[in-house]
């Protein structure tokens, strides 16, 4: 039965995240950039400016709100995560260096899908029974798209409620624990006897700690987000920059590489990496695996912000996808290419290969900040996802559902911290590409709502903001 399941799941994750999906997602991102005069790179500079500026302007929400700042931190904390680390190493590993300028290709439409995606939550949301901002995929569906479409929503929920349980929360728990106690391990901490107790222990206070922020209603959840995101961000970025400033003089074949496996990975990899398909493939899927761009969870977030002017939150799409790809994926590539850590092309890898590339850089005691980085950022995944669940539950069930998901939500990280999660990280990750397909019909459909939104921002209003 077991092995069953696991083949009808590999077959349809193939499918999901093979080519027909990599097309759809490329196409889609395509298609809204032309229809936008590709407003990711003409308007790039602004913005920077608008989002940048906006982060740095403290002010408060209105009840049932976030601030843009908190809504930004909010997505972000669910988009930077453990793939930022783990993801980028498996894609050099299996599609070479070159993955990486895919990465890049899919980051720079991502941009604009994103961005689109995130103007569509804002100007479609909705006031719940709790005086809640609430909105995303499902809601631009229903407000913005004909009756029989409507079915894409509900679609969209489904599978955002059974991805949440698994990619959101149990696979992010398990990366907690076995970065604590490879961290303790090292040290001579604990003994390799000791780690199913502290694992249960670690996965009670967790379960504890996202029981009482989810909770605590939208306001918590951007008031922790909005401290914990930039903390992490900053620790990862500086301790990245210091790989690549002190091996310097690999940065010019490095990025030779990049360029070179780009379109013959044989010449970099020694031929472990022969196929050009497979560096586009492990270079776009891992871009939008990483930044979301194209499956539209991140417009929940940003559907909370109080602001009146969607396109103006929705250049915050566009600062997402950069920070998160163009920014930390690169830097996570760099760390390893740079630190000349040996990478066996061809196989699989993971966070492993990236902590090596800091640890033959800085030595072991940086094991402790890597630990750190890593918890944070799958720490954040959780809470992140955590408000993505409690909307898509509140969309199929009503307001009345949101406690009990949340409870049985916080206590699925004990789940996490205590058992195995191979199969049910391979089904997540198959119903997260599955929640990309209503999304992009509808962002599809909805372009013509986007170029309309953009071109009145810039006509009026946008112009002095």
């Amino acid at each position: 039965m077991l092995s069953t399941i696991e083949s009808v799941n590999s077959a349809v994750n193939n499918f999901i995240w093979g080519v027909p999906a990599m097309i759809c997602i490329i196409g889609v991102g395509l298609y809204l950039s032309i229809r936008t005069g590709f407003l990711q790179i003409r308007k790039f500079p602004y913005a920077m400016k608008v989002t940048i500026g906006r982060m740095l302007r403290k002010r408060d929400a209105s009840d049932g709100a976030l601030t843009p700042f908190q809504a930004v931190c909010t997505a972000l904390a669910a988009t930077v995560g453990t793939g930022n680390i783990a993801g980028v190493a498996g894609a050099i590993a299996i599609g070479g260096p070159g993955a990486v300028f895919w990465m890049w290709i899919s980051a720079l439409l991502g941009m604009c899908t994103k961005f689109s995606e995130v103007t569509l939550a804002v100007h479609f949301h909705e006031t719940n029974a709790e005086g809640d901002r609430v909105g995303g995929p499902m809601y631009y569906i229903k407000n913005g798209l004909k009756k029989h479409w409507h079915w894409l929503a509900y679609l969209f929920a489904a599978f955002g409620v059974l991805t949440v349980f698994g990619t959101g929360n149990a696979t992010q728990v398990n990366t907690i624990t076995t970065a604590i106690d490879s961290a303790l391990f090292n040290y001579g901490i604990i003994e390799k006897d000791s780690v199913g107790t502290l694992n249960l222990i670690i996965g009670i206070v967790l379960a504890i700690l996202i029981g009482m922020i989810l909770l605590g209603g939208i306001k918590r959840i951007g008031q922790v987000t909005e401290k914990l995101v930039p903390f992490m961000a900053a620790i990862y970025v500086i301790l990245a920059l210091g790989v690549v400033v002190l091996n310097f003089q690999n940065i010019p074949s490095v990025f030779g590489s990049i360029f070179e496996g780009a379109f013959s990975p044989a010449s970099v990899t020694g031929g472990a990496v022969g196929s050009f398909f497979m560096s586009m493939k492990k270079g776009v899927s891992r871009g939008i695996f990483s930044n979301e761009a194209g499956l539209g969870t991140g417009s929940i977030a940003h559907a909370c912000a109080d602001t009146k002017k969607p396109v103006k939150q929705g250049f915050f799409g566009i600062f997402e996808v950069f920070v998160d790809t163009i920014v930390i994926c690169t830097l996570t590539a760099l760390v390893i290419l740079c630190s000349g850590v040996p990478v066996g092309y061809g196989e699989a890898a993971g966070a492993e290969l990236t902590i090596l590339g800091f640890t033959s850089t800085y030595g072991n005691w940086v094991s402790i900040f890597t630990a750190v980085a890593m918890c944070c950022f799958a720490f954040s995944t959780i809470i992140g996802w955590g408000l993505y669940g409690t909307r898509c539950v509140e969309f199929l069930l009503g307001t009345k559902a949101n406690k009990p998901f949340m409870v049985l939500y916080a206590l699925v990280a004990i789940v996490g911290a205590t058992m195995e999660l191979g199969l049910m990280w391979n089904i997540a990750e198959t119903f997260n590409g599955l929640m990309a397909i209503p999304n992009l019909i509808a962002v599809f459909l909805l372009s013509g709502v986007v170029v309309r939104l953009v071109k009145e921002y810039f006509a009026g209003e946008g112009k002095e903001s």
